[in-house]
């Protein structure tokens, strides 16, 4: 099974959190306008090119679509005698959270970054659920292409959530309607703090039109057999947070991940999350709450898990320049200071982007989320071979030979740049097939 979503050309702005920036400004839609998470990448602006996907399997895998068209997606009214009220929802909530196995270690959603491929590839290293890319609902129920290109799964890819963003109830409920039968969640994006978030009226602005919110929120819940979640920033006011999350958790949320910063607090690196915020959330709340902010490493994991109460947490950033980051495994910046003995590991970076690459080809995507990946996972390699790096950014068309020969090139320029892991812990990940397992 599989679906995609299009290739929408990125803006010229590089702060941009949405590819289809340039397709917004030139539309006259007002509310249903779209944005999204900040792509995290350094690459320069990627030539049309990079917007076709990149393997030809694209005719025969859209034989297997099952998202072009909403008749082939069955869908029970049933669903609309859910009481959303009450501790029959919050039971339901939880009786489907211990269904999926309590999924504590997830990837989080990423615009261009969160795709199949690399979910795929998190999962195989520790990761045990995982969003998908921020879609936008309008876009997503009207354009086969979109659908088809930046929405895809496969049965592997479970526990899984399907995050929109959305101003609409109508439309996102027709969004919805259309992915239910392959996510264990539907999310509405509430956190996305981006310029392009506030001109078309979504993410972390909705903030200010609660009502909205919570008619999003309802109604998903009233119409949909899936559980509804949401993503959230913190208001500057702990207790405007909380009574905000009890609105959600009674308007028929059934999963709340929280990120630990304020709507203006978008530079993750400078400004470290607030988890006393989480935990005071988690501790007001009866469903399911998650942790978003400073997962770094895996050691940062556990101590989230202690301080905010969680049932797990979510990593972007940092899964992005170390995919096997739930698997024990930390870049050099992580080691020194850590507690316990680190010791060089079997698997540095150019090993997990092979490893992409052949997920790649196995699952094709846009070129341009390859370019964002290769930029992310090479980063410390390129700082120390510039010229490579040059290489990569004068290819206007990529291709999968030119990137495993550049790994290559690489690997022959004798740079060590190695994962670390703790004493014993790697013997056991490989133990359990996660680094050796097959793609």
């Amino acid at each position: 099974m599989k679906f995609k979503i299009p290739p929408i050309p990125l803006s010229s702005s590089k702060n941009s959190c949405f590819p289809i920036l340039k397709s917004l400004m030139a539309s006259s839609l007002t509310q249903t306008q779209t944005q999204t998470l900040t792509i995290h990448s350094d690459p320069p602006q990627p030539d049309p090119e990079d917007d076709l996907l990149c393997s030809d399997q694209q005719q025969q895998q859209q034989q297997q679509l099952l998202l072009s068209s909403s008749d082939t997606l069955p869908f029970s009214l049933g669903s609309l005698t859910r009481c959303l009220a009450g501790e029959s929802h919050i039971d339901r909530a939880w009786a489907h959270w211990l269904k999926l196995g309590r999924p504590k270690l997830i990837v989080a959603p990423m615009v261009d970054n969160s795709e199949l491929p690399f979910r795929m590839l998190c999962r195989k290293y520790g990761a045990e659920a995982a969003y998908t890319p921020m879609l936008h609902s309008r876009i997503f129920t009207e354009t086969e292409k979109y659908r088809d290109q930046e929405f895809t799964t496969c049965k592997e890819d479970r526990p899984l959530f399907v995050q929109f963003c959305a101003n609409d109830p109508d439309i996102l409920l027709e969004a919805a309607k259309r992915v239910e039968p392959f996510c264990d969640y539907v999310d509405i994006n509430l956190g996305c703090p981006q310029r392009i978030a506030k001109r078309g009226n979504y993410g972390a602005f909705l903030m200010d039109n609660l009502p909205l919110v919570k008619s999003l929120v309802q109604k998903l819940a009233l119409n949909l057999q899936v559980p509804v979640s949401c993503k959230i920033r913190l208001f500057p006011d702990l207790q405007v947070t909380i009574n905000y999350a009890k609105m959600l958790e009674e308007a028929g949320c059934s999963l709340l991940a929280v990120h630990g910063r304020t709507r203006d607090e978008k530079d993750g690196k400078k400004i470290r999350a607030d988890w006393n915020a989480i935990r005071a959330v988690k501790d007001a709340l009866r469903i399911p709450v998650l942790a978003n902010g400073n997962i770094r490493h895996i050691d940062d994991v556990q101590k989230c898990l202690e301080e905010t109460g969680a049932e797990g947490v979510l990593s972007a950033e940092s899964l992005l320049e170390n995919p096997a980051l739930f698997a024990g495994y930390r870049t050099g910046e992580w080691v020194v200071g850590s507690e316990g003995c680190d010791k060089v590991g079997k698997l540095d970076q150019t090993d997990l982007l092979v490893e992409y690459l052949k997920l790649c080809e196995r699952y094709p995507v846009p070129w341009r989320m390859i370019r964002a990946h290769v930029h992310k996972m090479l980063g410390d390699w390129f700082r120390l071979h510039p010229h490579v790096r040059e290489d990569l950014n004068a290819q206007s068309k990529l291709t999968f030979e030119f990137l495993y020969n550049m790994v290559d090139r690489l690997r022959e320029l004798g740079t060590k740049m190695p994962l670390y892991t703790k004493d014993s812990h790697e013997d056991r990940v490989l133990a359990n097939g996660l680094a050796t397992g097959n793609v």
